[in-house]
């Protein structure tokens, strides 16, 4: 019998926890727990991030909240196998390097990244470079980490998997994600109706994105095409679909969210406040409606595909590894504010989707590279990953990581808040 423990530190990385132990062997025993660090989801949101998995089953209690000494303690009574670390990179690091350095035996680590992860970059390989296996989710990504490991050195082997929230809303239209659409189809303008599960699709979701676009004049451009839209098409109900209400944290900070945006907007009489609502809540709920999908960027979007719902990635701010939509070239896509307007969304290319996140189900090879780990840790001959951020010069970097760990995130705030008021007396005198 297999043993994991898969720790998570914010909404996204629990999400794709969550899903990828649901596609392990079911003779695995797992658990699922969440670090506490300034970046915890609410009970709302842990409950969003394993709606439709096993964890997030009725009558089962959600992941539990741990400090990192609790965290410790949970793993040595648990004496895992394997230990899947989804975090952000920093914690990843943290992690593996200290608080769960030296357990007996020593479990194989894992770790990755929750959605779209091209272009490949240095950072996301150095911070999981002491991770025996890093998993990503198209042969693209296999091939631009598997590039960057061996320039760099450090860690372990990079495997492939379906992304795990891909399936939660399966089977509600055609078969586009499948890959067996004959292209193309662009300038198709929805309009309310039903699924084939005989569900009504009256629903334009926006997924929103915390890091792009940045500027505030950008997104209230967003907002307005959404507001032309309900004006336009009162047959559809628009909804800016949240990762987090404005008092709530997530993985990447967002200077200017979206809601308070909106109510600025109504208070300048700009738009009309009840034109478009905000939601929260599993996004795989928000597709089972959906008649069109919008997005600047997101993982969502595949969801989308893999829901066969009409899209636009927007392309007004750019497409660029910035916009952190570049893999969208070429996939028929992409429009402008003008089509969400006209309600104009996309069917992406067939051979797109077969090279970019829906691969054939036989080159998943994650679940089977973890499995030979664990014989090679039980045999004795599996050679640990070597992290690249080991040396004195990464160290204060460390501390840093450490202190958002073992501080409680309230007392953590309070400190940097005294160190900037401080900063600003010195700067003052």
């Amino acid at each position: 019998m297999t043993r994991l423990l898969a720790v998570a530190d914010s909404d996204s990385y629990l999400k794709w926890a969550a899903g990828l132990l649901d596609a392990l062997p079911e003779d695995w025993t797992t658990d699922l727990v969440v670090v506490r660090t300034p970046i915890t989801p609410s009970a709302a949101q842990i409950a969003a991030a394993v709606s439709g998995t096993r964890a997030g089953a009725a009558g089962r209690e959600l992941p539990a909240v741990l400090p990192a000494r609790q965290l410790r303690r949970t793993a040595e009574r648990f004496r895992p196998d394997v230990v899947l670390l989804a975090c952000t990179g920093p914690v990843v690091d943290a992690l593996a390097a200290e608080t769960l350095a030296g357990l007996r035996p020593r479990p194989v680590l894992v770790s990755g990244l929750p959605g779209i992860s091209v272009p490949a970059t240095e950072k996301a390989w150095l911070f999981r470079s002491g991770c025996d296996l890093f998993v990503v989710h198209s042969g693209r990504e296999v091939a631009e980490f598997s590039a960057i490991g061996r320039e760099l050195g450090g860690g372990g082997a990079v495997a492939l998997a379906r992304l795990p929230y891909l399936d939660l809303g399966a089977g509600l239209g055609t078969e586009t994600s499948k890959g067996t659409s004959k292209g193309t189809s662009k300038g198709t303008s929805t309009g309310a109706g039903t699924g084939t599960g005989g569900g009504v699709r009256d629903r334009v979701v926006f997924a929103t994105q915390a890091k792009v676009p940045r500027r505030r004049e950008e997104r209230e451009d967003v907002l307005l095409a959404l507001a032309a839209l309900a004006r336009a098409r009162p047959d559809l109900d628009v909804v800016v679909k949240l990762r987090a209400r404005d008092d709530e944290r997530q993985t990447h900070n967002e200077r200017h969210h979206y809601e308070r945006l909106w109510n600025a907007l109504a208070d300048e009489g700009r738009v009309d406040r009840d034109l478009v609502r905000f939601a929260a809540g599993p996004m795989h709920e928000h597709l089972s409606r959906a008649a069109g999908f919008v997005t600047v960027s997101s993982t969502a979007a595949l969801e989308a595909i893999a829901g066969h719902v009409p899209l636009l990635v927007l392309s007004d701010f750019g497409v660029s590894a910035e916009m952190i939509n570049l893999v969208f070239e070429g996939s028929g896509c992409l429009g402008t504010l003008d089509d969400l307007a006209k309600a104009d969304f996309r069917t992406p290319d067939a051979e797109w989707c077969r090279a970019n996140y829906f691969h054939d189900a036989s080159a998943t090879d994650w679940a089977g590279r973890v499995t030979a780990l664990v014989a090679a840790a039980r045999a004795g001959t599996l050679e640990p990953a070597r992290s690249l951020l080991d040396g004195p010069e990464h160290a204060a970097a460390r501390r840093r990581a450490r202190l958002r760990l073992e501080v409680p995130p309230k007392v953590l705030r309070y400190g940097y808040r005294a160190k900037r008021r401080m900063r600003r007396y010195l700067k003052a005198l």
